[in-house]
């Protein structure tokens, strides 16, 4: 098994196990609902943007492993970016799961998000992997809707 594969392992299994910013904010500025119909996933995202900076970010929902640990890792990632660069990794990882050829310093940029490289093998799992992020647009679009991966 390659090392990058073994990586994808233990990081999935381990933001699935022990999620980050797992939780229900009180005073969200901007909140969303997003669900994977295929896979069942669901999640709530909330978000506190101040000054254009997303000062927090957390989720709550159910999910498989692989949705879970991507809206783990994804508020870990966002949280001090500001809205403008936060829309600019939902292209970059949807491009990355999507198997659109990104640069290296693109891949640099995505950090441990790089992991979801491999999702690309599995074309039901891209769905999984980007319902955080679909979500994600949502809430910063104000939308009211209930962001699918359909």
């Amino acid at each position: 098994m390659s090392d990058l594969r073994e990586l994808y392992q233990e990081v999935i299994l381990d933001h699935n196990k022990n999620p980050r910013n797992f939780k229900k904010l009180e005073s969200p500025t901007h909140h969303a609902r997003g669900h994977n119909p295929l896979c069942g996933d669901k999640l709530e995202l909330f978000l506190v943007i101040r000054d254009g900076i997303v000062d927090d970010i957390a989720f709550v929902g159910s999910g498989c492993a692989i949705s879970t640990s991507s809206a783990s890792l994804m508020t870990q990632f966002l949280k001090g970016k500001t809205v403008a660069e936060s829309r600019k990794y939902f292209e970059s990882f949807h491009d990355l799961v999507t198997g659109k050829l990104l640069t290296e310093q693109a891949m640099d940029d995505l950090g441990k998000l790089a992991v979801f490289a491999g999702v690309q093998e599995f074309p039901a799992r891209v769905k999984c992997a980007s319902l955080s992020w679909h979500t994600l647009i949502n809430a910063l679009e104000s939308a009211s809707v209930i962001a699918e991966t359909e």
